[in-house]
């Protein structure tokens, strides 16, 4: 399967869709609109002369307009027990979810989102950053596990054939930059064993939910004593112990990552707990996880992100998967 979930429209067709789109907006959310970033989605500063904005304009042959709107009421949700999270903003008919059109047959999603006001930290500041991650992460899972959902919520779904199977959400791990074809067969059966553990494990209410799916810590803003958690354009169904593995994505290899998950872990602890029946399973989800961002190196080779991996990166992946194969954590620098 040919992943065609990246966007192609140029900066400057973008910038056309957002002009568009602030103007369906009231009086008091027009300002000038800048482009913030794009990794995935597109994102636009709008600064007015009272406040700032957040406008999302979403790739294409991602999400349906009912999985946004699904995001949007977790969200609320999230708003109302406490938690700061992007809140919508609605346009001048009600909608919060808008239609931008640029060209017949060319059409783009797009919500406008308050501020959420904070610094994001990093691991070469402070490591222990992964204590606040972890101790967001399980208020998120005590959220999700009593809310009772819309009876039209539907999210994506983040199971082991959706995150490392041939026809995955973000491609086939096969298509990831130098990866040598040799080396097909250790990750084929790193998989085969992820499988066996996952099955054996299941799927009940107490370990599988609804999750952020990419809390990573460069969604994470901290200000003060409040912690904010952005970017649910992920969220979906999946195991909560996925959110440990998301949380160190692309960074399994590195020496500081043991480390890193005994932080999450502590943190998590402050306000949830890890059973011990997740807990053995973390290995299978950080494996999982490692070779599902292989699909996505493959299909987003072109990006400035997949393009900083480096050479090597593949190669630390079939490394991981001799570790996990071999029992241990798979995480780190070799033990040799």
């Amino acid at each position: 399967m040919t992943v065609e979930q990246n966007e192609f429209l140029s900066s400057v067709q973008l910038q056309i869709l957002a002009e568009q789109a602030i103007k369906q907006y009231p009086n008091e959310y027009q300002g000038s609109v800048k482009l913030l970033c794009q990794s995935e989605n597109a994102t636009f500063l709008v600064t007015t002369a009272q406040a700032k904005y957040a406008l999302r304009i979403h790739r294409p042959n991602y999400h349906h307009l009912q999985d946004i709107e699904s995001e949007l009421a977790w969200l609320d949700a999230l708003n109302q027990s406490g938690i700061e999270v992007p809140l919508a903003i609605a346009d001048q008919d009600g909608q919060r979810v808008i239609t931008l059109k640029l060209a017949e047959g060319i059409s783009r999603y797009a919500v406008l989102f308050n501020w959420v006001n904070g610094s994001m930290p990093t691991t070469d500041v402070d490591p222990t950053a992964f204590q606040q991650l972890g101790q967001i992460t399980a208020a998120l899972h005590q959220h999700s596990k009593s809310w009772k959902r819309p009876e039209q919520f539907n999210r994506i779904v983040w199971n082991h054939d959706t995150m490392v199977g041939a026809q995955g959400h973000w491609g086939n791990w096969k298509h990831a930059p130098h990866l040598d074809q040799a080396d097909h067969a250790v990750v084929e059966e790193a998989i085969a064993r992820i499988s066996t553990e996952l099955c054996q494990y299941g799927a009940g209410e107490d370990r599988y939910g609804l999750i952020h799916a990419d809390l990573r810590l460069t969604n994470l803003l901290l200000q003060d004593q409040q912690i904010g958690v952005i970017d649910f354009d992920d969220c979906g169904m999946s195991w909560f112990m996925h959110d440990l593995a998301a949380a160190i994505s692309f960074n399994e290899h590195l020496d500081a990552a043991p480390q890193w998950v005994e932080h999450w872990l502590t943190g998590y602890e402050k306000t949830g707990h890890v059973q011990n029946h997740d807990y053995v399973m973390i290995p299978t989800f950080i494996m999982q996880r490692r070779i599902q961002m292989m699909a996505w190196n493959g299909s987003h080779a072109h990006t400035e992100m997949a393009l900083s991996l480096g050479d090597q990166w593949s190669n630390e992946t079939v490394r991981l998967c001799k570790k996990y194969l071999n029992g241990e954590m798979p995480v780190g620098r070799s033990n040799a």
